[in-house]
């Protein structure tokens, strides 16, 4: 599985990469903190200020065939 993390791309399996997910969803209390398609995932740290604003976001990556992780839902 590839995962972009930042502006580098790595390849790993899936448990390092469930790890991984771990680790970035402490990181990002509100917010979108990973989005996944096949065997591509990209880690992000897209803070947000309301629940509106998560819910617009996880819309538009869903719309994009994205499976989003966010918190603070």
């Amino acid at each position: 599985m590839e995962v972009k993390v930042a502006k580098k791309t790595y390849r790993m399996n899936r448990e390092e990469y469930q790890g991984l997910l771990k680790v970035a969803s402490e990181q990002v209390p509100k917010g979108i903190y990973a989005v996944e398609k096949g065997n591509y995932a990209e880690l992000r740290c897209d803070h947000c200020t309301s629940v509106t604003q998560i819910k617009t976001l996880t819309r538009q990556f869903r719309s994009q065939g994205f499976k989003v992780y966010a918190n603070g839902r």
